[in-house]
């Protein structure tokens, strides 16, 4: 299982880190919305290997046989590892690379805010929600756990779904007699 697990965590883990690279330098350009829409496609497309892994694992290691715990607990081995990936490499990029991105996406809000005709009340609720998301957001920590998130509930569905759709059961002895 290890080896599977670590193939395609680590291949899963290089497509996101790529992609992300790639798609950075474009994120002023395209806006903060069109960014998170490519963002998730992009974690979708890595997610994919997690399917592709627990498929490797039944026809190599299982024998074509795979129960749903042992294709889940291959699936979220490799989104942890995938995921881990993922989020060493936005801590650099965030504190190295783009240290302004939450003073940049806190504006962001509030401009959203400003545009859906908001009350002032409300818009003055939205600038402390950016103040507050900019204060944590510094705080290396808190940046891992909201990046984490941003990833795992993803990698989970598609644990959860490949898990499902990839089990096969021995075939029941009557069957084969006949």
């Amino acid at each position: 299982m290890k080896k599977t697990v670590l193939t395609f965590g680590l291949i899963s883990g290089a497509v996101s880190i790529a992609t992300m690279l790639a798609a950075l330098p474009f994120e002023d350009k395209i806006g903060h919305d069109k960014a998170e829409i490519l963002g998730y496609t992009i974690i979708v497309l890595s997610a994919l290997l997690v399917f592709f892994g627990i498929r490797s694992y039944r026809e190599n290691v299982g024998g074509g046989r795979l129960s749903f715990g042992r294709g889940f607990a291959v699936g979220i081995l490799i989104t942890l590892i995938s995921s881990a990936c993922y989020v060493g490499t936005w801590e650099i990029v965030y504190f190295k690379f783009m240290p302004d991105f939450a003073v940049k996406y806190a504006a962001h809000m509030v401009e959203r805010a400003k545009a859906s005709g908001a009350s002032q009340q409300k818009i003055a609720e939205t600038e402390q929600q950016a103040r507050e998301f900019k204060q944590a957001y510094d705080n290396p920590l808190i940046n891992v756990a909201y990046t984490f998130m941003e990833v795992f509930p993803v990698y989970l569905v598609v644990t959860t779904v490949s898990a499902g759709i990839l089990r096969k059961k021995e075939p029941k002895a009557s069957s084969l007699s006949s």
